[in-house]
């Protein structure tokens, strides 16, 4: 079967999700222009290309199928992932990539945007954002969650809602929220259980690593120089004993010798033995290298180092040679192949 039938099958499938017969036309014209070698991917240029004798109805057609027409874009999501998923090879792993996505604009009337970090940008600029999920192998990714997030101002506006056509059902919600409920809906569909792999706007979250735990989910994601964690071989007093009066103390007790420290601090402690360079697959152009060193340590508590014990988790740092300081700081709870990556480094 050729490319063009194999495609023309895909698009069939998806088109079943749309509701209403009307609406195919517009989805396989809208994924034939994302298709073609075009230098920007907006409805005016692939109208131009698919229909030249035709372009302004085309470019018509495609911008009420993108901007008016009645579907649902969680129901075509699914079948993507049913039509993808399956032929996905997870012998070696896979891996759940939480990220979210800026969107650069000018205006102030597209649903969501305001000043915020941008990714796309490297700052905080004009933008949308987007939380995603992305299923991934060795093999490659898929896209499985896609939600736009609506900042507090936005959600609390009604006129601004009213006008942009925000439904009701939709509040605010803060990224980490927002990511977890697109976790918990594609495990309920029956996805498989990989391991979670998210940057530091995730992962400094405690309330997110934690119900990722509750979720039975391994983990590895980023967290910043400040968060605070019991180091090697540090075990803080047992709290406080309950008098009888209050809640029980959870927090573990300390001592002039028994103290939490910052990644980074316990990072710069660490010997340059400790340190080793590791390469684990092959980049566009030469091997993906980084000197790493890996830690058990316990959670101690955000950047102020209060919180109840918690059990050991792998602490993994990224310090290139020829940088003053740390680059990454990764915590992360593992178990079967995915903490081999771990092993090799700490041994």
């Amino acid at each position: 079967m050729s490319a063009s039938d194999r495609f023309d099958q895909y698009i069939e499938y998806l088109s079943q999700g749309l509701g209403h017969a009307d609406r195919h036309a517009g989805l396989k014209g809208y994924c034939t222009g994302l298709m073609l070698s075009l230098s920007r991917k907006s409805v005016e240029p692939m109208a131009a290309r698919l229909d030249p004798l035709h372009a302004s109805a085309r470019h018509q057609a495609l911008h009420h199928f993108v901007a008016k027409a009645q579907w649902s874009d969680a129901e075509i999501l699914r079948r993507v992932r049913q039509w993808v998923v399956p032929h996905m090879d997870f012998s070696r792993g896979g891996w759940w990539i939480i990220d979210d996505t800026g969107f650069p604009k000018k205006g102030v009337h597209s649903v969501g945007v305001a000043r915020q970090y941008c990714g796309m940008l490297g700052k905080q600029d004009n933008c949308q954002v987007a939380v995603s999920v992305c299923l991934a192998c060795e093999q490659g990714s898929v896209p499985v969650a896609w939600q736009l997030y609506l900042p507090e101002d936005w959600a609390q506006d009604v006129e601004r809602r009213r006008r942009t056509g925000v439904p009701e059902t939709v509040g605010f919600a803060t990224k980490t929220q927002i990511a977890l409920q697109q976790l918990r809906s594609l495990l309920n569909e029956g996805l498989p259980r990989h391991c979670v792999l998210a940057d530091a706007g995730y992962g400094v979250d405690t309330a997110f690593r934690q119900a990722l735990c509750e979720m039975g989910l391994p983990y590895a994601v980023g967290v910043t120089s400040a968060v605070v964690v019991w180091p090697p071989g540090v075990e803080p007093l047992a709290p406080e004993p309950y008098r009888g009066r209050g809640r029980p103390a959870v927090v573990p007790r300390r001592s002039t010798e028994l103290q939490p420290i910052s990644v980074k601090a316990l990072a710069l402690s660490l010997p340059a033995q400790a340190f080793q360079t590791i390469s684990w697959r092959e980049g566009t152009n030469e091997p993906l290298t980084g000197r790493f060193a890996a830690l058990r340590v316990r959670h101690a508590g955000g950047n102020a180092g209060k919180a109840r014990l918690r059990p050991q988790q792998w602490l993994l740092i990224e310090w290139p040679a020829e940088q003053a300081e740390p680059i990454k700081y990764i915590r992360a709870v593992l178990h079967g192949m995915h903490s081999q990556y771990f092993a090799i480094i700490a041994i």
